[in-house]
């Protein structure tokens, strides 16, 4: 499989980016271990703040090896920040790296003059120098990029762990016989056998026999799935202990592993509404941070000397870095959308997770979202002398063939167990909301709606209709020349999960109302069986949207599911639109969310994530620029009257924890 594009968070190219400046995760942890080295000996022989430790030692010549050593550390500790600020600059956006790296100069630049003064020109009285400072500086914001890029190679190591699931060979069958390939020569329409045991190397129809097939890739969920002839298989899912050969339909950039790598490579790169604030927050954080840096340095230099102002000085600049700031929200961005990813849940719009707090209502289809979709033939008859209940199922069938819609393939099914023989109908159109029409032998034969029926003003048996839709059927006509010449009633099953998905909707204030194409008889029996209160029934295409558009004009915020096709203009209105059980076709452009399932608790579980993750980014957007609140002012020295001053290497500290703080957090994000 072709994926190199997107693997984003692959170890191999571990980065993060700053000021258009890429840091490879290798390189910085190299960094780090050297300048670690290259500054034990500058703290054992420098002092801190001009105050001699007892663990310091110096003899004739150590400030030499100190001056030699933190000009090695500066310039190659410090590159990272040189070239991150240099990206900042040049995209006209300076932050973290900016500050950084004039806080590193200014201690070097001042050490080497007081180093010069002191040892070279012999100036009285003697300057301080920040070489301790300096030193552990650089090796404490070396530690923290690490931890951080660390952190956001985990939270994406799950997404990428995708592209390995392919196996590297496959056996193709050609001609009856059966010869290996390499997996990236797999071609579409070609016939491969897949053996117990083994990984399926491509997405595809099985064509002969059977077997079981752990999808726990897509599903999150570690349990076999029975799958025979015409069932799907996904590229990369575990075959268990039958035989199989199945027609390849997705391979390369077409197939399910790729296409959910490009979605969650795509919600990763597209920034949020939220993550769009916390970047200006941090541009201007770097303007306060300059500022009240200038006016610290102006009032402590005049009032206590170069060396106060500028140790200060640098301490404001680093302490007020804007990192936690900047990471607050991509990294849990990272965490939640590979545990989405792994969880069957596939984000294309991040502005959906963040406006999920919003949401006062979840409005569902019935058909494949709240019951299963799989339609049986209840009841089917003829309303003509001349024709036979057979006969009609067979022009009802040959409308249908070819069809994959639920009651055509409950109406196919029926006819291939009464041994019908099933030609294929010409012309076939599609009747927007009501039907199919279709010429059988010169005939044009409609199978609709009772919806259909009333709109076009002709005549069927309501009786009937009443009987049968009061048990939970759909209904479906047989109509040529405006004459009903027959009927089929179909029942659904509604799935296990629904009623106690439309339960924890109502627990969690979120009011679920049903919306369907189907009969109001049909609706109120399914609604009734799930304790919805509020449905709407015998809606088109159209209809759905318009009922969206009335909440949000009332001021309400709406979440839409549906199956991502017939809803698919509903789904593109809602505020939030989920497509349900959309199987391999993961790229339903009207859709924020895709389930890959068909599992209505999948909505529940997207909702705590989506609850959850805003959560941890408010948390974090707190904690990035709220502690700042507090440490520029103590920076500054506002509490240097009661004796109290921050060291810069404190500082760096203080920095430094807080990305930790927040890497942790969100890092703490689960899918429950």
């Amino acid at each position: 499989m072709n994926h190199s594009k997107n693997d984003t968070m692959s170890m191999d190219h571990d980065m993060m980016n700053h000021g258009g400046h890429m840091m490879h995760m290798g390189n910085l942890k190299q960094k780090f271990w050297v300048s670690l080295v290259l500054t034990i000996p500058i703290i054992l022989m420098s002092p801190m703040m001009g105050m001699k430790l007892p663990f310091q030692f110096s003899f004739t010549g150590s400030n030499w090896i100190v001056a030699i050593l933190a000009t090695i550390l500066f310039f190659y500790g410090g590159k990272p920040f040189f070239s991150g600020a240099k990206g900042e600059m040049q995209e006209h956006k300076p932050a973290m790296m900016m500050l950084i790296a004039l806080g590193i100069s200014v201690s070097y630049i001042y050490s080497m003059y007081a180093f010069i003064a002191n040892d070279i020109l012999n100036i009285q009285p003697q300057k301080e120098s920040f070489f301790w400072e300096l030193s552990t500086l650089i090796v404490i914001m070396l530690l923290g990029h690490w931890v951080e890029m660390n952190t956001i190679s985990h939270a994406g190591s799950a997404v990428d762990a995708l592209g390995k699931l392919l196996p590297d060979k496959a056996h193709l069958v050609e001609n009856e016989k059966v010869q290996d390939i390499k997996s990236t020569d797999i071609q579409n329409k070609q016939i491969l056998q897949v053996r117990a045991g083994e990984k399926i190397p491509a997405d595809g129809i099985i064509v002969s026999g059977k077997s079981t097939v752990n999808e726990a890739m897509v599903t999150g969920e570690a349990k076999q799935v029975e799958k025979d002839v015409k069932g799907q298989v996904i590229g990369g899912s575990i075959n268990g202990d039958g035989t199989f050969e199945f027609k390849v339909t997705g391979t390369g950039e077409t197939s399910y592993l790729a296409q959910v790598q490009k979605l969650v490579s795509d919600a990763q790169q597209n920034k949020s509404k939220i993550e769009n604030t916390a970047d200006r927050v941090a541009g201007w954080l770097f303007y306060a941070a300059l500022i009240i840096g200038i006016i610290a340095f102006i009032t402590w230099t005049s009032l206590r000397g170069l060396s106060v102002g500028l140790s200060i000085t640098v301490t404001v600049l680093i302490i007020a870095c804007p990192h936690a700031l900047g990471l607050a929200v991509p990294l849990v961005t990272a965490r939640s959308t590979a545990l989405a990813a792994n969880h069957g849940l596939l984000i294309r719009n991040r502005d959906a997770m963040e406006s999920i707090n919003k949401i006062k209502y979840v409005l569902m289809d019935k058909t494949g979202t709240l019951t299963e979709g799989l339609f049986k033939v209840r009841h089917y008859e003829s309303y003509q002398n001349n024709l036979s209940d057979v006969q009609v199922l067979k022009l009802m069938a040959t409308l249908e063939n070819g069809s994959s819609h639920p009651m055509a393939v409950g109406i196919l099914n029926e006819a291939k167990q009464q041994k019908i023989t099933v030609s294929q109908a010409k012309d076939i159109e599609q009747i927007t909301g009501a039907g199919l029409q279709g010429t059988i032998e010169g005939k044009v034969y409609k199978l609709v709606s009772a919806t259909y029926l009333k709109e076009q003003k002709i005549t069927y048996d309501a009786d009937s209709f009443k009987k049968w839709a009061s048990e939970g059927n759909s209904i479906a006509y047989l109509v040529t020349g405006e004459k009903v010449i027959g009927m089929v009633a179909e029942g659904d099953q509604i799935k296990s999960s629904s009623k106690k998905a439309i339960q924890m909707f109502k627990d969690m204030n979120i009011e679920p109302v049903m919306i369907t194409g189907d009969n109001n008889e049909t609706a109120k029996v399914v609604a009734d069986k799930l304790g919805i209160t509020t449905y709407r029934s015998q809606l088109h295409p159209e209809d759905k949207q318009r009922i969206i558009g009335e909440y949000q004009n009332r001021g309400d915020q709406v979440m839409m599911v549906g199956d991502g096709v017939n809803d698919a203009p509903s789904l593109a209105k809602a505020n939030i639109g989920i497509a349900i059980g959309s199987g391999t076709d993961v790229a339903i452009e009207s859709a924020d969310i895709i389930l890959v399932k068909s599992d209505p608790m999948d909505i529940v579980s997207f909702i705590k994530l989506a609850k959850n993750t805003h959560r941890k980014m408010m948390e974090n957007l707190w904690w990035g620029a709220g502690y700042n609140l507090i440490a520029l002012p103590l920076a500054a020295g506002v509490l240097a009257p009661i004796g109290f001053m921050l060291d810069p290497m404190v500082g760096a500290v203080i920095m430094s924890l807080s990305t930790i703080i927040v890497a942790i957090n969100a890092m703490t994000l689960k899918v429950k």
